[in-house]
């Protein structure tokens, strides 16, 4: 049996076994072209070589700024999501609040900024619940996740620029049947939710946690 078939149980034993990986895994960059600057991401193509060997291939790449997801709960129990059209798959999606990080803003600060601007909800305490990579294989982003503790709402939603949202509650209590029966398809804030389960389990602590 191999090192790498065998049960680890410290995390960060795992954690440098991975970036020591890198030596062997990792392909060597040697070209990046810009070649469009789309307003939400830039796409570049890098010239990276195979360290298996020196066969050279050519992989597009998105660069783009970080994401905030926020799971906004009520104190009685209800989450506060959005339904939101989609362009990339030509449909009304239920989803949570979210949206890039602008500028030099916070992840934190992008949480509750985002959360106003499409909900009209403000939140008592918002508390960073973890981060993830979006998509690895083209991305070089973070989306980071917040829980958004006691949310009010204190004005409509804004609905300036491009995007439009309606706020629908939705009981805590069903949201797992909405994710199993495929109502709630959207990958991102499927992890949301599941970071969110994490948290409540005790798995994870926001005191552990540097995202704000």
């Amino acid at each position: 049996m191999s090192d790498r078939t065998r049960t680890i149980h410290d995390v960060e034993e795992l954690r440098k076994e991975l970036n020591a990986a890198r030596e062997e895994l990792a392909w060597r960059s040697v070209a990046v072209e810009h070649v469009a600057d789309c307003r939400v991401f830039r796409v570049e193509r890098h010239r990276n070589i195979d360290p298996r060997g020196d066969r050279a291939h050519d992989f597009y790449l998105l660069d783009a700024p970080d994401w905030i997801n926020v799971v906004p709960l009520t104190r009685d129990g209800h989450v506060v999501m959005i339904e939101q059209y989609r362009h990339g798959t030509d449909e009304v999606t239920l989803e949570i609040p979210g949206g890039m990080v602008d500028g030099a803003e916070t992840p934190r600060e992008a949480a509750a900024r985002e959360l106003l601007e499409e909900t009209g909800y403000r939140a008592r305490r918002i508390i960073a619940l973890g981060r993830a990579r979006p998509n690895p294989a083209i991305q070089n982003n973070w989306i980071h996740t917040f829980l958004a503790q006691d949310v009010e709402q204190i004005c409509a939603p804004s609905s300036d620029g491009t995007e439009q949202t309606v706020v629908r509650l939705i009981s805590r209590r069903d949201v797992a049947h909405l994710i199993a029966r495929g109502v709630i398809d959207h990958a991102l804030v499927i992890v949301g939710f599941h970071l969110l389960d994490l948290y409540e389990a005790g798995v994870i602590s926001s005191a552990e946690l540097d995202e704000s």
